[in-house]
């Protein structure tokens, strides 16, 4: 959540960073009006409260000099009544407030640059070169047809469409991709943890999944909980409503999951094939850190995904997210893009994002600074999509025939 205090003290520098989001300008106006009245609401009650204390002072006066303490009495009590009502109506605002910042995008960093959509996103650097074929590439299902690695009609026969079954070496490349990013990710200094598939409303709600992305997830009827849509939010919050201590910081962990999306809207080309799917296996990177050493995790949890990605020889660059693609939650965001030559064309792999203390200030996650108690920085990213990976491996890696080679470093985990 932003910081509700920020935006009363300055509101139109906050409302100004939060436009690369491309925020409603509505909702902009409602939290303006409500901040102000906020403030106004709470000088009225200050005031009150300061007459309170100041003429409660006056009772050993009166008595001392002789004077009648009930007209003095009665104004007390009187103020006392508006004290009380003041204090009603402060809450009323707050919690209306508090209901739309809930609702409010995380601001973006000065180093995020202005732009609409993916087009205007700014590419960082490559990695590895462009590999070439002496004959056409295919695509990933296109591949399958010699392979057998993939399901996709049994999937639809099992749940529906964009779930699919993986068979033969297709499911023991996906269970050796997992078991490798998680060796790579503990020999970064990322602990392994392993977390439900299953999380609470409080859960979706600290790390800013709900209440405004509901629709995209699988609720489970009859309960208040959900099908995870990333390992990011047990992860997370592991230390939600937590006082950490300082010699804990950083913490860096990794796990693997299933991850559950409707993807509500998605349509065209990613609904064929392995690239959009309801389920997909991930493995992730979370940290929580302090404040002062989040820009330096932030580039190690990139370097991480990076390298996981050289190591398997795949060639991607990494690109810096503009403001109108940048998440709810990110304050900013490194995307890593694959490079698919059957596809002849870049995707999405991993995402990288510092969320400096907005889901902290959500989830209540704080540590003990000599006696303060502050709010951490989270980050999360993946390490990698399993189901993309596996996708880039197939395409990357094909052979005239038909055939898919494995990469060297993954033969041993194929056993």
């Amino acid at each position: 959540m932003i910081d509700i205090k920020a935006l009363q003290n300055n509101f139109d520098k906050v409302a100004q960073k939060l436009q690369k989001k491309k925020i409603d300008a509505p909702l902009l106006e409602k939290l303006k009006e409500l901040s102000l009245e906020l403030k106004e609401k709470k000088v009225t009650l200050e005031t009150l409260q300061a007459e309170q204390n100041a003429k409660s002072k006056l009772f050993p006066v009166y008595q001392k000099e002789g004077k009648d303490i009930a007209a003095l009495k009665a104004e007390l009590n009187e103020n006392k009544q508006k004290i009380s009502l003041a204090q009603e109506i402060v809450r009323d605002v707050e919690e209306q407030l508090s209901l739309i910042a809930m609702s409010v995008p995380n601001i973006p960093d000065d180093s995020v640059p202005e732009g609409e959509d993916e087009e205007d996103n700014k590419e960082l650097k490559k990695v590895l070169d462009i590999p070439t074929f002496d004959f056409e590439p295919k695509e990933h299902w296109d591949l399958d047809a010699n392979q057998k690695w993939i399901d996709f009609e049994r999937g639809v026969k099992l749940s529906k469409s964009r779930f699919s079954v993986l068979k033969n070496d297709g499911a023991r490349l996906e269970r050796a991709l997992a078991n490798y990013m998680l060796d790579f990710n503990r020999s970064r200094g990322f602990d392994e943890v392993s977390v439900p598939f299953i999380t609470n409303e409080d859960s979706l709600k600290g790390t800013g999944q709900l209440p405004k992305f509901g629709d995209d997830l699988f609720k489970i009827e009859g309960e208040n909980l959900y099908l995870i849509p990333t390992a990011e939010v047990p992860v997370t919050n592991l230390f939600r409503d937590e006082i950490l201590t300082s010699d804990e910081l950083p913490l860096k962990l990794t796990s693997y999951t299933a991850c559950f999306r409707k993807e509500a809207g998605s349509a065209g080309r990613d609904t064929r094939g392995m690239i959009r799917q309801h389920q997909f296996g991930k493995v992730e990177l979370v940290s929580i850190t302090k404040p002062e050493h989040s820009s330096k995790v932030f580039d190690e949890m990139i370097s991480c995904a990076s390298d996981l990605l050289t190591s398997l020889g795949l060639h991607h660059r990494l690109v810096l997210l503009c403001g109108g693609d940048l998440g709810f939650s990110a304050s900013t965001t490194v995307d890593i893009e694959v490079w698919l030559p059957g596809q002849n064309r870049y995707r999405e792999i991993s995402s990288i994002s510092n969320t400096r203390d907005f889901q902290a200030r959500r989830a209540k996650i704080r540590y003990k600074e000599g006696k303060k108690n502050l709010l951490v920085h989270t980050l999360n990213g993946s390490s990698l999509a399993i189901g993309r990976t596996l996708i880039a491996i197939m395409e990357n890696y094909q052979k005239a025939d038909g055939s898919i080679e494995i990469p060297q470093v993954l033969k041993d985990y194929m056993k």
